[in-house]
């Protein structure tokens, strides 16, 4: 019996190539093993081979979207794999979303099982859990020995086509598919027993989890506008002209921190957007669609608010994960008390 053939794609840190200076590296494809191939390859045994490794920069795949998956596409094609399997990618945003966007893509386009995995906080599994197998790892690289085992397991069943079971048995996030089976125990019985645990203070396993929403206080408003000192956060991706930070297009790994004093306008020679998940044509033909510099100096100089604070915070939402956009807040707010600001402006896309 023939082995099933595999082919892996990893990103350009994975692939030992580099960190984020080489995240532009373009597709490439590798006979054989590359990186953490390696313990998948250990895991199938005998069952699978990965005949090849395909490798991509994280920005260019996101940036060059359609580019990266033709090529990406057109090199499968001549391979023929039983399943293709992307990552883990663990909490890294842009290499998550490219994960699955290009697993999206060779199973609309290729008919080839696909599987891939993710940290459940990845932009990249809020995105696709719902289209895609995707086996939930820990935040970080140091879980790659966890992570490999049942990828492999569900990899094989895949590629099999043998019928898959629940997410829970199977350890693949729940949304993609629904399975049904019998109970021990009536409903009514198991409702009682968990509304009497949850009484008794003991730990019990809901059916129907509920998403857990992040709500935030909203603070007193403020009485006079005309004292205060008002800064402007965006996460439209505004940043000066040829965005000296290289904040990235999706996924974001930082914010900037700009100067604007003196600035009355943010002209297209001057400013531009660095977003990826908009038509930038208008923002970058005038800045201010999006960071309103132009309105708030107006409003200073006819005494509508205080001032202007001399500097402003940027960065992108498109695919930043949560646990990141709380650390860049965090980091933002403190350096905005430090400077003695009241108010702030948040402005999106």
């Amino acid at each position: 019996m023939s082995k099933i053939k595999v082919v892996h794609y990893i990103n350009q840190f994975f692939a030992g190539i580099g960190g984020e200076e080489f995240a532009d590296h373009k597709p490439e494809i590798k006979d054989g093993v590359v990186g953490p191939g390696m313990a998948f390859a250990a895991s199938f045994g005998e069952s699978a081979e990965i005949v090849s490794t395909i490798i991509c920069g994280d920005s260019y795949f996101n940036e060059n979207l359609e580019q990266a998956k033709k090529t990406i596409l057109d090199m499968l094609k001549d391979i023929k794999p039983d399943i293709f399997i992307a990552g883990p990618a663990f909490n890294a945003g842009r290499y998550g979303v490219a994960c699955g966007t290009i697993c999206d893509a060779v199973k609309q386009e290729l008919q080839i099982p696909v599987l891939t995995g993710m940290y459940e906080e990845n932009p990249g599994a809020e995105m696709f859990k719902d289209k895609l197998y995707i086996i939930a790892t820990k935040d970080s690289a140091a879980g790659m020995r966890s992570a490999v085992p049942p990828m492999a397991t569900l990899a094989l069943k895949l590629a099999k086509g043998e019928k898959i079971g629940a997410s829970k048995e199977e350890g693949y996030m729940p949304g993609l598919t629904r399975v049904n089976f019998f109970e021990e125990q009536r409903g009514s019985k198991r409702a009682v027993d968990m509304l009497l645990s949850k009484m008794a203070g003991k730990p019990f396993v809901t059916e129907y989890p509920m998403p857990d929403f992040d709500r935030v206080e909203p603070n007193h408003a403020i009485k006079d506008m005309k004292s205060v000192t008002l800064a402007i956060v965006t996460s439209g991706g505004i940043v000066p002209k040829g965005n000296p930070d290289r904040i990235e297009s999706s996924s974001a790994s930082k914010f900037g921190e700009y100067d604007i004093t003196g600035v009355d306008n943010l002209t297209a020679d001057t400013f531009e957007t660095a977003h990826g998940g908009y038509d930038p044509v208008y923002a970058n033909t005038d800045a201010d669609r999006v960071l309103p510099v132009d309105v708030l100096r107006d409003f200073e100089r006819e005494g509508i608010i205080g001032k202007l604070h001399n500097k402003y915070y940027a960065t992108v939402g498109n695919g930043t994960s949560t646990k990141n956009s709380k650390n860049y807040a965090a980091e933002i707010a403190q350096r905005l008390k430090n400077d003695n600001v009241q108010a702030v402006i948040l402005t999106s896309t």
